[in-house]
């Protein structure tokens, strides 16, 4: 990332897209059914069959509101699971923050769309004696009840996903809220339930039912450009059908009401629009000149 973040303003709400750093997962695991011969013009892989992915965080802003939405991954994961998933923090969800001139300490809210790790473990950091505390001590913190829930049961079928302290620091701190369910988290900031990729994963959307543009957050259910027909579903996904059913019908409404997405994942597109044409859809990035800069 160079220089300040891009920013687009939806309704009252700043948006600007923030980074956490990059990791890789394996290609198969992020494109399922999808034959490598489709997926790897999309997203090419290395020798090892992995495919770079964004770990994306998005600031939202409007009076005297400082919202981080979707934490990122944090850099207190040891070596090893550092070589694992060959995490590049070269850019920091700090760094994000400061080059906007912020603090952790200026945000007053974090809000998570499910609790995996690659999600949410930005909301915590080392302190100075190693050990683990909120990054931002001034926040409320949100997620999903049941993928709270989930990352403390220790599940053997979601354990991969989940680390418990990621939640039991906040929880600790006193600083965590849970929402279930639709819920509006603060005004104009909406969670629907999109269950599928996970018990409780949500997409949010920004200005939903105000006048101008609305923008919808896609989480990992619809993880990057790439993955935006209904069928192209992960391997990490809990409940196929359920996913299918959750993805085709955010996907239907943002292309029919041309909402912004904002993806988490993708390497090269923080912004862009779904359309449908025929029984597909197709990908429009933001232009440059859609983009404001602080």
């Amino acid at each position: 990332m160079n220089g300040k973040p891009l920013a687009v303003q939806v309704g009252p709400w700043r948006i600007s897209a923030l980074l956490d750093g990059r990791m890789r997962l394996d290609g198969g695991g992020m494109w399922g059914v999808v034959p490598k011969a489709l997926w790897q013009r999309l997203t090419p892989a290395a020798e090892d069959n992995t495919i770079e992915l964004a770990l994306r965080p998005f600031l939202l802003e409007r009076e005297g509101l400082k919202v981080v939405l979707e934490p990122g991954i944090g850099g207190h994961l040891d070596a090893k699971w550092t070589e694992i998933y060959a995490l590049d923090r070269a850019t920091t969800l700090e760094s994000s923050l400061r080059a906007l001139g912020l603090a952790p300490a200026d945000i007053t809210h974090v809000v998570a769309s499910h609790c995996h790790f690659d999600h949410i473990g930005g909301w915590i950091t080392r302190a100075a004696r190693g050990e683990l505390a909120p990054l931002f001590p001034r926040a409320e913190h949100w997620a999903p009840r049941s993928e709270i829930a989930a990352a403390k049961a220790h599940d053997p079928v979601r354990k991969g996903g989940y680390r418990a302290e990621d939640v039991l620091v906040i929880e600790r701190a006193g600083l965590l809220r849970a929402y279930t369910g639709d819920q509006e988290l603060l005004p104009g900031l909406l969670a629907h339930e999109a269950a599928g990729h996970s018990d409780g994963v949500s997409v949010l959307t920004v200005n939903e039912s105000g006048p101008g543009e609305t923008a919808i957050f896609w989480a990992d259910v619809v993880p990057t450009s790439h993955h935006i027909q209904p069928s192209y579903i992960m391997a990490y996904d809990l409940d196929v059908p359920r996913s299918f059913a959750s993805r085709s019908k955010w996907l239907t409404r943002a292309a029919a009401e041309g909402w912004l997405g904002l993806f988490y994942h993708d390497r090269e597109h923080a912004f862009g629009r779904v359309r449908a044409v025929g029984e597909r859809y197709v990908f429009e990035p933001r232009l440059e000149s859609g983009f404001v800069r602080a």
